[in-house]
């Protein structure tokens, strides 16, 4: 396969598949420290305040390395960054498990910081995937490549079930198992795009030059929202349920992982549905949705349908909209900046999560076991992003750089 140059048809079709995979182990790793949220609390005997810092720490270092890891991506592409992330992640995953052993929250913690590097997969697929399609069908590619963040519901739905059949270490073990097999995968497997050519203008400059562009931090804002959005319930939610609907934390893993699937399937949706009809539009559905589903949630929903249909909705659209979001990154971008700006963006996307876990903590009143301030902050995050799309995005400009590359 090294020395074969693929039909594009077919390379398009080998690549996708393998950057997703490769997205799905990255996610996964990424998520093991919030999935096991409750095992931590427990055996490190964290308050609700610390346990949303513990969670949130992969999720700070995934987010700010992206802005990097887009960058070289563009500079020695895919194929040897894929690899890279997924081996540099296997060093942090087994510092957690030791440290969940000794029982110290300090390298559970510190560990967890590096384990942020798994994140970054997230900017490195985007320039990847991005190369091997045109513009007008971008929207599916990074639609499908999106839906690697399933690798948290894998995570959501594995991690306590494999602690409580295999135990705390092997699961670990495991876990880097994977991140291995992926590597070797991506290293022999994976092709640049025919037309893609290194960028080797030194990096600092390249991030400035992204920073000024407008459609950067247009769209840093909305996906911070959307994308944040995903990534604080995926990681908090566990905690979530178990202190307002008293699950166990294997019934709180399996309703996790049917959050972040539903989201996962609504996100290539959400990417093709940009292609057909413009991002904005999609966009605007989306926040509109995660305004009311917010306020729904909030209410407290009482019963297993009810509560696990408004969940599923918020994940639909959050995911909806992350698709959207980077549909119009993908198309707007312009060649060889695409890594630099989507780097930027995702960067935005995960510090979005990063701080609605640590608020959450802190904002949770136990007497009435109540997260409102948390989820009535989202609501009005949803409604301003609603509002900021609607008055200071252009309102046809994705569309029109569609049609103009047709």
């Amino acid at each position: 396969m090294a020395g074969t140059t693929p039909t594009p048809a077919a390379g398009r079709a080998l690549n996708l598949t393998l950057a997703t995979a490769a997205s799905v182990a990255g996610f996964w790793a990424w998520n093991s420290v919030a999935t096991l949220g409750a095992f931590y609390t427990q055996n490190l005997s964290l308050t609700p305040a610390t346990t949303g810092i513990l969670v949130a720490m992969p999720v700070f270092v995934g987010s700010l390395g992206r802005i990097v890891v887009g960058t070289l991506t563009d500079k020695y592409g895919g194929r040897a960054m894929f690899t890279f992330v997924l081996l540099a992640a296997i060093p942090p995953i087994l510092l957690v498990s030791v440290g969940g052993l000794l029982g110290s929250f300090a390298l559970v913690l510190g560990a967890g910081l590096l384990l942020g590097v798994a994140g970054t997969v997230f900017a490195v697929g985007i320039p990847f995937v991005s190369a091997w399609y045109e513009p007008a069908r971008r929207g599916f590619a990074t639609g499908v490549f999106g839906a690697g963040m399933g690798g948290t519901a894998l995570a959501a739905f594995l991690n306590p079930r494999l602690v409580a059949g295999i135990g705390y270490f092997p699961t670990h073990l495991l876990i880097s198992g994977v991140l291995v097999v992926m590597a070797g995968l991506v290293w022999f497997l994976m092709k640049e795009a025919p037309g893609w050519a290194p960028n080797h203008a030194p990096v600092l400059p390249k991030l400035l030059d992204a920073a000024r562009t407008a459609v950067t931090w247009k769209m840093c804002f909305l996906y911070a929202v959307v994308f944040g959005g995903f990534v604080s319930f995926a990681t908090y939610l566990p905690t979530y349920l178990r202190d307002v609907y008293t699950f166990d934390p294997a019934g709180a893993g399996a309703r996790t992982a049917g959050f972040a699937l539903a989201a996962v399937l609504a996100r290539p949706v959400g990417g093709v549905l940009a292609d057909k009809l413009g991002p904005k539009p999609v966009v605007l559905v989306a926040l509109a949705a995660v305004a009311v589903l917010g306020w729904v949630v909030n209410l407290r929903p009482d019963g297993e349908v009810p509560a696990g249909a408004t969940f599923v909705a918020m994940a639909a659209a959050l995911g909806l909209g992350t698709g959207g979001v980077f549909a119009w990154v993908g198309v707007l971008s312009p060649a060889g900046k695409v890594g630099s700006i989507s780097g930027i963006v995702s960067a935005a996307g995960g510090l979005g999560g990063y701080f609605p876990p640590l608020v959450m903590g802190a904002t949770y009143d136990a007497a009435t076991r109540s997260y409102s301030i948390g989820l009535l902050l989202l609501v009005g995050t949803a409604l301003a992003a609603l509002l900021f799309t609607l008055l200071a995005v252009q309102p046809r400009a994705g569309t029109a750089a569609v049609q103009r590359a047709r």
